[in-house]
């Protein structure tokens, strides 16, 4: 349930994770527990991920940087 991938793929190469058919759904796991959603809630996830993005952009980076490491280039 990546349907906000669209939204974030600028973090995505920010932060140098390759987003591939294999590890889409595991990027998108990982990413449901760090904002705490259950997974395939997708439009809670996308509500929360802006949420936290806007309240705090660095520490939001910062937070998907450490629990994407093993997706990077």
């Amino acid at each position: 349930m990546t349907c906000y991938f669209r939204h974030i793929n600028e973090l995505f190469a920010e932060l140098g994770v390759v987003v591939t058919p294999a590890n889409k759904r595991d990027i998108d796991k990982v990413i449901h527990k760090l904002v705490g959603v259950d997974y395939k809630n997708c439009s809670a996830a996308w509500k929360t991920i802006k949420k936290q993005r806007d309240e705090d952009a660095s520490r939001f980076m910062k937070s998907l940087d450490g629990v994407l490491q093993k997706f990077k280039e």
